[in-house]
């Protein structure tokens, strides 16, 4: 324990967003998106399982570590009262650089060192998660990868349909 009372081991468990690389969208996962697509639209499916979980597994690379954020707030608040009294130096000690947490309107608001709420606690209602403007680049860039993707394997099907009913194909 140091002078404000707060382990330094309450922030280990939490990963900084500055730690973590840039994310990109490569040509081997544009590929393998590609290729999920693909499955997809032979499937006549959109969006199946395997691109959802690749597309979970992105964004958690750039995503807070908000179950350890919630669990720093549980672990040393009893009650909203003991919530209004911390400062916001005290909160910004608990969950540990870069995140910043305010105590606004009865409610606890915290954000990323990019100045995006994550998360927000209020008594009575819980923990609500807000996605991050980084989580809504990764969601929106993978998404515009899958649908061009799907879009033109479609075409390539639905060609290929065409092609057998008029007595010839050409894939043979």
């Amino acid at each position: 324990m140091d002078i404000t009372g707060i382990a330094k081991s309450h922030h280990a468990g939490i990963q900084k967003p500055s730690s973590k690389k840039e994310w990109k969208l490569s040509d081997s996962l544009r590929e393998q998106i590609a290729g999920y697509a693909r499955e997809d639209a032979e499937q006549g499916v959109y969006m199946g399982d395997k691109f959802l979980a690749l597309r979970k597994s992105e964004v958690a690379k750039v995503a807070p570590d908000r179950s350890a954020l919630m669990g720093k707030l549980n672990q040393e608040m009893a009650d909203m009262k003991t919530i209004r009294e911390a400062d916001e130096r005290w909160l910004r000690l608990l969950f540990g650089e870069p995140y910043e947490a305010k105590f606004q309107s009865g409610a606890v608001h915290v954000y990323d060192g990019n100045g995006d709420e994550v998360l927000t606690y209020t008594a009575g209602v819980g923990w609500h998660e807000k996605e991050s403007k980084a989580e809504t680049q990764v969601h929106g860039a993978l998404k515009a990868a899958y649908y061009d993707a799907y879009h033109a394997a479609r075409q390539e099907i639905n060609a290929g349909i065409v092609e057998v009913q008029g007595g010839f194909d050409a894939r043979a």
